[in-house]
């Protein structure tokens, strides 16, 4: 009578053995492909969302008499539980009362980046340092054939969030593709790793835009000792940053790449707005938490806490717990001053050429909204706005724009942006 029990317990001790490592899959959440990674191994387990850019996500993994594996996931609140057929595990995914089918297969999808530029180049290539105040920045300065100080040079800035030299995110290098499109048409460019990177000693929600902007003009003064033409090319907050240099006088011209024109609390309360209709509010649910959004901020931008807001307030369950998760991020010095800026009352000092790029899914930086206070404020100087069709905020061709969709996309930029940026510069010339 013990042999089918003995013959069960070595089944399932061998599917344990070969759950090991990484088993990957992907959630359909209403057409939205969510890939989600777990690690197995004999001690517990942790789980990826790479599309969300979260990673060792802790969980607790268990086993069931009949050979089913259990994962908890605490912090999301939310439970995985499958078994184990051929070489699958199949099972199901729940979190929030819902759930979703999933299946795991041994390893991780190879993702696929074919515009990485590859060795050899047509053009060198330089690793540079220069500094800001008592900070020493690192960089790659990309350099065409037979360049001089007669060659035109810009100063890649990157968007919020520290990144490296390349804006890496989700393996895609959109600064290396934009210094190998310009360097192949005799523009020269330095992109630079943000304050801190790499420096577990820096608190980088301590550092403000006012950081950000100090360290892109030390790059500026920089390369103004190597040429006599000097522009900057900046992404996202970096598109911000180049107005405010270029409103300062200190370029010759700026390329804003989905950069934010209008102030930074508007910024946030879209991009709120936007993720709150995306996760099922309807809209009267989501005007009520924007608006207790933008009460919140004018109290930060006074000086408050949320805390004040938080215990001086009456507010449901739902809007008690969704403000309190959001306590910490709001708190950040980089978020208080964050809602303060605002780059509009400053553009018509603006005395170079511009150059603004929105896509028109763009998620993060609403095109129509920016574009249009870029175009109405840059009264004394030559510019040109663009909304790119069915473009998202990284440049790349999308359904929906959603943050969820930059991993999957293999596009790194669209190649039409970079010939705009390219034919504009080379035009100035």
């Amino acid at each position: 009578m013990r042999f089918p029990f003995l013959l069960l317990a070595l089944l399932i001790t061998i599917s344990i053995h070969a759950q090991e490592g990484a088993w990957s899959g992907e959630l359909d959440i209403q057409g939205t492909k969510l890939p989600l990674v777990f690690h197995f191994d004999p001690e517990g387990c942790t789980m990826d969302s790479p599309s969300q850019g979260a990673t060792g996500i802790k969980a607790e993994k268990s086993y069931t008499p009949e050979g089913k594996i259990k994962v908890s996931i605490p912090v999301i609140a939310a439970t995985f539980e499958g078994i184990m057929v051929m070489r699958s595990i199949t099972g199901t995914f729940t979190q929030g009362g819902m759930s979703f089918p999933l299946t795991l297969k041994p390893g991780v999808p190879k993702l696929n980046r074919p515009q990485t530029p590859v060795p050899p180049y047509p053009y060198t290539t330089e690793e540079v340092t220069f500094t800001s105040g008592a900070t020493t920045m690192n960089g790659t300065l990309t350099l065409p054939p037979s360049y001089s100080k007669a060659t035109p040079v810009v100063l890649l800035v990157t968007g919020s969030g520290q990144q490296n030299r390349d804006e890496e995110l989700f393996e895609h290098k959109p600064f290396a593709v934009i210094a190998d499109a310009l360097a192949r048409q005799g523009i020269a460019s330095l992109r630079y790793d943000d304050r801190g990177y790499n420096d577990p000693s820096v608190i980088f929600s301590d550092l403000t835009t006012a950081d950000f902007k100090h360290d892109a003009a030390a790059g500026i003064d920089y390369l103004r000792s190597r040429f006599k033409t000097v522009g900057v090319v900046g992404h996202s907050e970096g598109g911000t940053i180049a107005l405010m240099l270029a409103s300062e006088g200190k370029t010759d011209f700026i390329v804003s790449l989905a950069g934010m024109a209008i102030s930074g609390k508007e910024t946030l309360i879209m991009q709120n707005a936007q993720s709150l209709k995306a996760n099922g509010l309807t809209d009267a649910q989501t005007e009520q938490f924007t608006n207790i959004l933008s009460t919140i901020f004018d109290q930060l931008a006074a000086g408050q806490s949320i805390e004040q807001f938080v215990g001086n307030t009456v507010l449901d369950p739902q809007e008690r717990m969704i403000i309190s998760q959001a306590a910490k991020q709001l708190s950040t010095p980089y978020i208080r001053h964050l809602i303060t800026v605002d780059v509009r009352p400053s553009l018509s000092s603006i005395k170079c050429p511009v150059l603004a790029l929105n896509g028109t899914l763009d998620t993060q930086v609403d095109h129509q909204a920016n574009l249009d206070a870029i175009d109405k404020g840059i009264t004394n100087a030559k510019h040109e706005v663009r909304a790119l069709s069915n473009l998202n905020h990284l440049f790349q061709h999308c359904t929906t724009g959603q943050l969820t969709e930059y991993r999957q996309i293999e596009e790194t930029i669209s190649p039409e942006v970079l010939d705009l940026i390219t034919t504009w510069i080379t035009k100035l010339k």
